[in-house]
């Protein structure tokens, strides 16, 4: 039988001796050789083949393939040992390297292995954004037109049941069927238009909230990274000098102090020794381990903070960590650091003024703080020191008639520098904390938007009562509801304000201690500051009004909110003390844990 196989198969079919042909085409010619997948075929093959020796097609010779008139299918190929016993029938370019030594060279193919990558980050990524706040605003008020007619029509519906069932209809189950099917599709979509919007809103908030470093409270920034960092260009190098002249322009063309004085000279350099501990708070656990060990006669120091300050979250940074991951690469560490120093300084003079403000955003100058001559004024008075003789003049210049030398500058003393850095400590807490994209945020887009929705909400449930009365009632709704905005505003803004303040101060101890400051002054300090038109943080335009909105029913109303009776100037003397007995505590923790290990 082996011979008669043999002898029908042809002579010119080589297949492992063919110096001018690859072994792929080989494969490939392989392939095409009819298939008749009969069971009757099959089992005549089997039957055929099953006696069949093994033929080695590695030796030199003439090498045959099975007729093409003969049903073949992988028994056959395996009978010929073109394809070994346990090889699957998938693993079909794995098998040519049976056929010819010269074969084993052939690369082997693999998959590249999939990566299980959750989604989470690049959606986190294009919902951080304002873009994607007024997308589900949009959205809401799309669905919010369709919200009335669907109503309307379920209403309808249910007026026609019960006609049905007062007078009876030739059709009626099917007309009920009918009826109660249209009621359930459009109760369907209407909450399919209700809870979209919603659920984007939510995204939306819950992609922007973050960590506030140093002290861990949660806050939404919807800002994206393209935002911010426009807002950071339109303020670096001179774009923050021109926004803090518009500003100080409000109230009169300002007086600038310039750098040649010495009072510029003494509070820069005091800003620059806050600066320099910045990137202590980075890894205060590795530059500061000795904190525990301080005693009663030093300067405390803060035990390292649960949030240390880090870069802001990026979502352009998780969508690309993404888009590297799914390519089975390592993303790079962010390019940015925290922006910030060097700050901007500008020392303005007004007698009238003691205070200082912050203002900005983002590096190469783009944040900077504000200080009145006023402020230096007080500290110089509230601490006097005998100015220093001026020196003798000369025997020259008296014959000659010269002008005698000007007075000696008064040098500070520590007291007077410490009270000027607790107030650069404070306002510098701001700027380090991002205090102002958080206001820009939350005023400007956040609220805005979330009182539009709300609004566009009780429009579309109203709706019946307007198309009646027509749009006088919208117009009555419009400005009640504007009149309470205002009010609304001025409850989140003091609720953000009195948070942001007591946060700075609790920051402002921190670079204090660092800087080699005594943190216990500032309570002091803050303790003897009243708040009033002159030591008010901000602008002197606004001033009186940030008085006025301390004793505002707006201030009374967020203060029982946030479950505070008592101002805030109080409020914030008592965080800083219950601060620093949190310092304490956490000291004598460590020096107990230390002294159990030993």
């Amino acid at each position: 039988m082996l011979r008669s196989v043999l002898s029908r198969a042809p002579s010119s079919a080589p297949l492992a001796r063919c110096p001018t042909k690859s072994p792929r085409l080989h494969l490939h010619n392989l392939s095409r050789v009819q298939r008749k997948p009969s069971w009757q075929n099959l089992q005549a093959e089997r039957s055929t083949t099953a006696a069949l020796p093994f033929v080695d097609f590695s030796e030199p010779g003439p090498s045959t393939l099975p007729p093409t008139s003969t049903p073949v299918s992988l028994h056959s190929f395996r009978s010929y040992g073109l394809v070994s016993a346990g090889s699957p029938l998938r693993s079909r370019r794995r098998s040519t390297c049976s056929l010819h030594p010269s074969l084993s060279h052939a690369r082997a193919f693999h998959s590249t292995p999939r990566n299980q990558l959750s989604p989470l980050p690049f959606l986190g990524a294009l919902l951080k954004s304002s873009t994607a706040l007024e997308f589900a605003r949009m959205t809401a008020r799309v669905g919010l037109t369709f919200v009335p007619l669907l109503l309307l029509g379920n209403m309808k519906s249910k007026k026609v049941l019960q006609r049905v069932d007062k007078w009876g209809h030739p059709d009626a189950e099917k007309k009920k069927e009918d009826m109660l099917r249209r009621i359930k599709q459009r109760t369907i979509l209407f909450h399919i238009l209700i809870f979209i919007p919603l659920i984007l809103y939510w995204a939306t908030i819950m992609a922007s909230l973050e960590r506030t470093p140093l002290t861990g409270r949660w806050r939404v920034i919807l800002l994206s990274p393209e935002e911010e960092e426009d807002i950071a260009a339109q303020l670096a190098g001179p774009g923050w000098y021109r926004a803090v002249g518009e500003i100080l322009s409000a109230d009169g063309a300002p007086t600038i102090i310039p750098p040649s004085d010495w009072r510029l000279v003494w509070v820069r350099d005091t800003l620059r020794r806050l600066e320099s501990v910045i990137p202590t708070l980075q890894h205060e656990d590795e530059l500061c381990p000795h904190w525990a060990d301080c005693g009663p006669d030093d300067f405390p120091l803060p035990p390292p903070a649960e949030y240390p300050l880090r870069p802001r979250p990026r979502g352009a940074e998780h969508l690309r960590r993404w888009a590297e991951l799914t390519c089975a690469r390592v993303a790079p560490p962010a390019p940015h650091a925290i922006a910030g120093p060097p700050y901007s300084l500008l020392l303005v003079d007004r007698p009238d003024s003691s205070n200082a403000f912050s203002y900005g955003f983002g590096p190469d100058g783009g944040g900077g703080i504000v200080v009145f001559s006023g402020f230096l004024d007080e500290v110089l008075s509230r601490h006097p020191h005998p100015r220093p003789d001026p020196p003798p003049q000369s025997f020259l210049s008296r014959l000659f008639g010269l002008a005698p030398l000007p007075p000696a500058r008064p040098v500070p003393t520590e007291q007077q520098t410490a009270e000027l850095a607790t107030l650069l400590a404070h306002e510098l807490a701001h700027l380090v904390l991002s205090h102002h994209i958080e206001t820009l945020s939350t005023g400007s887009i956040v609220w805005p938007s979330v009182l539009s929705i709300v609004t566009d909400a009780i429009r579309a449930f109203i709706f019946p009562v307007t198309m009646l009365f027509g749009p006088f009632i919208n117009d009555a709704l419009a400005g009640m509801w504007k009149a309470g905005a205002g009010e609304f505003s001025q409850l989140q803004e003091f609720c953000t304000s009195q948070k942001q303040e007591i946060e700075a101060d609790v920051v402002s101890i921190r670079l204090l201690a660092h800087a080699g400051f005594d943190p216990r002054e500032a309570v002091r300090f803050w303790e003897d500051r009243n708040l009033n038109a002159q030591t008010a943080e901000c602008s002197p335009q606004r001033a009186e009004a940030v008085v006025e909105q301390e004793t505002s029913s707006a201030a009374t109303i967020a203060r029982r909110i946030m479950g505070e009776t008592h101002p805030v100037h109080e409020l914030r003397v008592e965080k800083l003390k219950s601060e620093l007995e949190r310092w304490e505590h956490k000291r004598e923790e460590a020096r107990r844990a230390r002294e159990q290990h030993a």
